[in-house]
């Protein structure tokens, strides 16, 4: 890995925002971001990403690449949480397996947030079929989990009905933002588009700074919830995301030449998704630890990857 990219991205002002919130809680400080302002935002990034994705989809069109893009990313969607599930089964119980395996096997909208910024800042652009790619990738996820939990849990009877999950996570406010802000992107005239760009586009760095800032504080908080599982979850939620980004990175070649492109594939096979699945795991694994899969997702895997994570997949998307 370029040591002056890891180096860059360590002293990239969002990322540094990240951490004065995680050094905020750590210090016990009085600082606090009122929840509406908050959610207001995590709306608005979503807002900005799909509508501006779907901009660059109606531009670029609809052609084999972009369909080998989406076809890829609902395969990655569907084996991350196969494997993941064995791997954990016999360590933390079958609800909690399939609870991870989901998380893990979806995606995070606010790591792919992350990734726009980190490839805006290298001047390397990626195609706006990628936002609908992440739009897909959610519930596939959501599936194979509750799918492998009616296979194998055997105290199943008090789950919701797979098509009750389904409907929750596909209704789930952040999945639905995305994808009208997507389809309104996609249909809407480009002149008049062009007429709420400062909104869209010009403030974006700002606001991510100030979400950041809350996700860091909120990953001091939640951090500590692990320590009761023992080394386990810490080492699978440091290596899941490393083993699932080199892969995706190399999967990727079979799709798309494009190094933007590759890295956003890599990023979204190495996130985990910590708020349309944890969502819809109420309904579907009562009994798995919120306790566990939150931090597991926010606390660690979130960390990592916007910290080493995102040089590692540029590094080997550009040397492949």
């Amino acid at each position: 890995m370029d040591l002056h990219l890891l180096s860059s991205n360590l002293t990239n002002p969002t990322l540094l925002f990240f951490l004065l919130g995680v050094l905020a809680k750590v210090l016990r400080s009085d600082l606090e971001i009122p929840g509406a302002s908050i959610k207001f935002i995590s709306l608005y990034l979503l807002f900005s990403i799909g509508f501006n994705g779907g901009l660059e989809l109606a531009h670029s069109g609809l052609d084999a690449t972009i369909l080998r893009c989406l076809g890829l990313g609902l395969a990655l969607a569907a084996a991350i949480p196969l494997y993941t599930f064995f791997a954990l089964r016999s360590r933390l119980g079958v609800q909690n397996a399939g609870a991870i395996a989901a998380a893990y096997g979806s995606v995070s909208a606010v790591t792919f947030v992350a990734a726009t910024g980190f490839l805006e800042a290298r001047q390397i652009a990626f195609g706006g079929h990628m936002v609908a790619t992440m739009a897909l990738m959610e519930s596939p996820a959501i599936i194979v989990g509750v799918m492998l939990l009616m296979r194998f849990d055997r105290e199943g009877e008090e789950r919701a009905s797979l098509r009750q999950v389904l409907h929750h996570s596909l209704t789930n406010g952040s999945v639905l933002v995305l994808l009208g802000s997507l389809l309104i992107g996609a249909v809407a005239d480009a002149k008049q588009a062009a007429g709420i760009r400062p909104f869209t586009t010009d403030i974006f760095k700002g606001f991510l700074a100030v979400f950041l800032l809350e996700m860091g504080m909120v990953t001091a908080a939640r951090i500590s919830a692990l320590r009761s599982y023992g080394a386990w979850p810490f080492v699978a939620a440091l290596a899941l995301p490393l083993l699932n980004g080199c892969a995706g990175a190399f999967a990727s070649s079979w799709a798309t030449d494009d190094v933007g492109d590759r890295f956003m594939f890599a990023v979204l096979a190495a996130s985990a998704s910590y708020i349309a699945v944890p969502a819809a795991m109420r309904l579907a694994a009562p009994k798995a630890d919120p306790g566990l899969y939150i931090p597991m997702a926010l606390g660690l895997t979130f960390p990592l990857n916007i910290t080493l994570g995102m040089p590692l997949y540029l590094a080997l998307v550009e040397r492949m």
